[in-house]
This record gives structure tokens, sequence and C-alpha cells, in this order.
């Protein structure tokens, strides 16, 4: 039997990419990822095949409101001193 090796993907040049970017897109669309540079690699996908492996991100505070410790008897302090000083306190008073 003879081995088949699959076809090398192809790595478009920046220039190639910006001459003929309908080609890139349309090639992502039918073909999949497509490669442009070597030196600093960049791949064009579907929207589609990036929304599929990376879902949207709940806002931080839905996030926060779903994942809050829930029967942990938390003791909150009364009062809201601090043993720091206040910058300019002294000013405020003349």
């Amino acid at each position: 039997m003879a081995e088949q090796h699959p076809e090398p993907r192809r790595v478009w040049t920046v220039a190639e990419a910006k001459a003929r970017l309908s080609e890139v897109l349309r090639r992502a669309e039918e073909e999949g990822p497509q490669h442009i540079g070597r030196r600093r690699p960049f791949v064009v996908v579907p929207a589609e095949a990036w929304d599929a492996k990376n879902p949207p991100r709940k806002p931080m505070g839905q996030w926060l409101v779903e994942n809050m410790p829930r029967g942990a008897n938390l003791e909150i302090p009364a009062t809201r001193s601090s043993r720091r000083e206040t910058p300019f306190a002294d000013e405020e008073a003349e």
C-alpha cells in the first residue's frame, strides 16, 4: 500500500493575500483555515468556525453573581475605619 501524505497547506505571502483577499476569504470558507505569512504567521477562518471554538464570555458581573459562594456565613466588619492615613486630611481641616 502506498502511504498517503496530506497535501501541504498553502501559505499565502502577505502581498498575495492583500492582492487576492476575496480569494483568501472564499478559500477559508470552502477549504478551511488559510495561513498568511511566514515570519509572523496569521490564520484566516470564517467567523462561524471561530465562534464555534470560542463561545462568547459572560459579562464579569453576571459570572460573579452566578459563582458567588452560597451558604458561607461571611462576617462583614461593622465599621469601615482604616488604619491608613488619608492623604491631605490635614489640609481639609484648615
